[in-house]
């Protein structure tokens, strides 16, 4: 029985004392030599390049991914804020997600009231670089400090941390939203969302040779940090300059400052940069936190007077992969080593062993299979096992296409249920036209091999016999992709076309030659035409695609692999950027032989793929140019129509 007046009170009040500090000088050291400068900062643990472990996380699921993680032709420039499309089941949207984060841990540790300011502009200005304007922006805040004891000097940390914050929140008017035992620098990290139309998304790194660059400085006040005023009216500017396509691409400074910018985005279409005689190096290398760096469409110009921010000539990219600054020269590739390199040990870039060829192959099919009965309404069975997160993407591409999708939950919780899900599921595929099975990472990736619970389920007698009925009889389909295509092989549906017990030199995928995860995207030829899954396209197409995944590196003996070319049954090949048939590690993901990314049946009616060719959509991938659309889902549809 406790008063409601205590309850009020929320407990005993605490107090604390806290002392907060001028802070001591924060800005970075820059040398006279130009190249060490460059060599410093491109090796340096916030500067380095994380592909290694960017390239852990699927980043395509959900086909929602605006812009990737790294882009560019080369997938080297980072993207400096998260574009997603807000997640819609059984439709499509325009609008996205946009968030981005800021935090300088040498700033924080030295003076915690401008690291928390200038958190909040770093990530502010991260939105603003990836096409968003500055309006409904949000903030959310993660605070780590050491233990705070009784001690006022402690308390002071995040009492600056907090005050630098909230004066960036309430200058720039944009509010925040919902909120140790070991001692750690002062750390507030700034998160900014907002939504966009993800057709205003712009790619950060640079288009191609001979474009101007400016820099756009904010104004800074006596204590050195961006002016709110300034803030503003860059954050308009740049949005102005990005939506008229004055300017194709925007990269703001953040801890490498302006040199940062530049060199990242020299990465993604490997190109160089010639620097303005009269920049001075203080401007490259020294903190600029709100500035921008943009790539113009035509020479430099302005429609507005400047009082409240500077624009400089920064320079014009190059085609000869060399960053020029007066009478200093470096190559990209030397520093494109050092980059990549802090971290190559931890984080791997290159397999352990590599292929050192692949073989081209083509098949021109002269007529493809027909089904002997038409129908005007195709029905795809789409069974869902544990650890299966690609049902709805796919689903989706089926539906678009103008089938019937059935989503299938295989209930595996005990044996009773398991039986009533073999049960159901072969009543349901007796029904259906097409079986998919999507990709995922069934049982976590079952150890010694993915795909095993799937196989299981399919060689039941009952779901077998139902799907050899369905392709010998109804003259049906069947597709897997990734963890689909893993479940195919196994059970030897590609490439013989039946159910099969495995052999010891029987064809099967396994882990990819890097010993990861690889998430990224992939080039892929059209190598025959022969299955009613690719009869859209011709023998020679070249595509992107989304992969992901860690056991995908199709292998087998050089007698199948004749065979299957023989009879047009490798349907997808890896390729390079110029389309060209590629063993090497950044074009064939996973290593698999002769560059093999997907194959089929002798009749083609079984298609098994790795690609995600499920994971597309307006205004996808858009820092990474190409064509993404296989029309596998319209040929398979088409297939019992025409």
């Amino acid at each position: 029985d406790i008063c409601r007046e205590f309850l009020d009170t929320n407990g005993v009040q605490k107090h604390a004392d806290a002392k907060v500090t001028v802070g001591s000088p924060y800005q970075k050291l820059v040398s006279d030599s130009f190249t060490k400068n460059y060599t410093n900062l491109v090796s340096d643990i916030n500067v380095c390049s994380k592909r290694g472990l960017v390239e852990r996380f699927d980043s395509t699921i959900g086909s929602g991914t605006v812009i990737m993680p790294l882009g560019g032709s080369t997938q080297r420039t980072p993207s400096q804020a998260m574009v997603n499309k807000i997640s819609v089941e059984k439709k499509h949207t325009n609008t996205a997600s946009v968030m981005s984060w800021g935090y300088n841990p040498y700033i924080s540790q030295n003076n915690p009231f401008d690291g928390g300011y200038l958190a909040v502009v770093e990530s502010v200005s991260k939105l603003i670089a990836a096409g968003a304007q500055f309006k409904e922006v949000y903030l959310s805040f993660q605070e780590y400090f050491e233990k705070l004891l009784n001690d006022p000097l402690r308390w002071g940390k995040p009492v600056a941390s907090l005050l630098g914050a909230f004066k960036a929140q309430r200058e720039l008017s944009i509010a925040a939203i919902g909120g140790n035992e070991i001692n750690v620098p002062p750390t507030l990290i700034s998160f900014a969302v907002t939504t966009m139309p993800a057709s205003d998304a712009v790619a950060n790194h640079f288009k191609k040779p001979l474009n101007k660059v400016i820099a756009v400085l904010p104004l800074k006040d006596k204590r050195g940090l961006p002016t709110a005023e300034s803030l503003l009216s860059v954050f308009d500017f740049v949005n102005k300059m990005l939506s008229t396509k004055k300017a194709v691409s925007a990269y703001t400074a953040t801890y490498g400052g302006i040199a940062e910018a530049v060199f990242k985005m020299c990465l993604g279409n490997d190109l160089g940069f010639v620097y303005d005689a009269k920049i001075n190096q203080e401007t490259l290398f020294e903190y600029n936190y709100g500035a921008f760096v943009l790539e113009l469409n035509d020479d430099f110009y302005l429609e507005e007077a400047t009082e409240n921010f500077t624009v400089l000539p920064l320079g014009t990219t190059s085609a000869d992969k060399t960053i020029k600054y007066g009478k200093n020269q470096i190559l990209t590739d030397d520093l494109i080593n050092i980059f990549e390199g802090k971290l190559k040990d931890v984080y791997a870039l290159e397999p352990t062993s590599t292929l050192t060829k692949a073989a081209t192959y083509s098949f021109y099919a002269g007529e493809r299979i027909k089904p002997k009965i038409r129908i005007e309404r195709v029905n795809v069975l789409i069974p869902v096992f544990p650890g299966t997160n690609c049902e709805y993407d796919s689903a989706k591409a089926f539906a678009d296409a103008g089938a019937n999708a059935q989503i299938f939950i295989i209930n595996n919780l005990n044996a009773k249920n398991l039986s009533e899900s073999v049960r159901r599921f072969a009543q349901q595929l007796k029904n259906s036209q097409i079986l998919f099975i999507p990709g995922g990472f069934s049982g976590g990736d079952e150890p010694d091999g993915s795909g095993k619970f799937i196989t299981a389920f399919l060689r039941n007698s009952e779901i077998s016999d139902c799907l050899m009925e369905l392709l010998t009889n109804r003259d049906g389909l069947v597709g897997g992709i990734c963890n689909g295509f893993q479940a195919l092989v196994k059970l030897g549906l590609v490439p013989y076309g039946k159910i099969t017990e495995a052999k010891t030199d029987s064809p099967t995928l396994t882990f990819n030659t890097i010993g990861r995860h690889q998430s990224k995207i992939a080039k892929i030829r059209i190598s025959s035409n022969k299955s009613p899954w690719l009869s859209a396209v011709n023998v020679g197409d070249i595509f992107n695609v989304p992969i992901s995944h860690g056991e995908g590196r199709f292998v087998a003996t050089e007698k199948e692999i004749k065979e299957m070319a023989a009879n047009g049954q490798i349907a997808t090949q890896y390729v390079d950027n110029s389309g060209l048939v590629s063993a090497h590690i950044q074009y064939n993901p996973n290593g698999s032989v002769d560059a093999i990314e997907g194959i089929t049946s002798f009749d083609g009616r079984v298609f098994g793929k790795m690609g995600h060719a499920e994971r597309k959509g307006e205004n996808l991938y858009k820092n990474i140019e190409g064509n993404y659309d296989i029309k596998m889902f319209e040929s398979a549809v088409k297939y019992f129509k025409v």
